[in-house]
């Protein structure tokens, strides 16, 4: 096992096992945390046939620690978040609208891998736009999916939506995921063809 694989899975113990310690409440924890182990158990699956560019590890790495964190306080409890809210003059904490953009952001990379190495996309000039979409698809099935929660948990909901009385949630988290996923092609496409030409080769 490779050093910086060593240091990606230690990060993410130690951050999942401060995380599970007394969080604000289990059920909410595993609501926020499941995603994350979800995505571990395929990262561990796939490690062989279909190893990932450093890129896309390390911005799964970066989200799982978001969840984690969410998952801990829950988003609206999350005290960085309080603080800017303190320091702003705001009236929400706006930790939840982090991950929304990082749902959006990491993402991005993840499935411009995925399509690019399989061949999916014969004329290039498609590819940004068919991974913005997909990424906005994901962002409207998770608010479906905390939709649901919402209907089958009145314990959990409030805490797992986090909406803080702000009407437009829903509406603002797909923008963000929408932004998201456009800042990351425009930032890290360069150095993702880059890592996947070394990784091919």
């Amino acid at each position: 096992m490779s050093l910086k694989r060593n240091i990606w899975l230690t990060i993410f113990f130690l951050v999942l096992a401060w995380s599970a310690w007394r969080p604000h409440d289990y059920p909410t924890w595993w609501l926020e945390v499941l995603p994350a182990l979800v995505v571990l158990l395929v990262l561990f699956l796939t490690r062989e046939r279909f190893p990932l560019t450093p890129l896309a590890y390390w911005l799964i790495l970066v989200h799982s620690v978001i969840l984690m964190v969410g998952g801990h306080y829950t988003y609206a409890e999350v005290p960085v978040g309080d603080w800017l809210r303190d320091f702003s003059g705001g009236t929400r904490n706006n930790y939840d609208k982090l991950g929304h953009l990082a749902q959006g952001f990491i993402p991005a990379i993840v499935v411009r891998e995925v399509l690019l190495r399989n061949g999916v996309i014969a004329v290039r000039g498609w590819l940004a736009f068919i991974v913005v979409s997909i990424c906005l698809a994901i962002s409207a099935a998770y608010e479906l999916i905390e939709w649901w929660v919402a209907l089958l948990s009145d314990e959990a909901a409030e805490a797992f939506l986090g909406t803080q009385g702000y009407v437009w949630d829903t509406q603002s988290d797909m923008f963000l995921a929408l932004l998201g996923a456009i800042l990351s092609l425009l930032v890290f496409s360069r150095i993702h063809d880059r890592q996947i030409s070394k990784l091919s080769a």
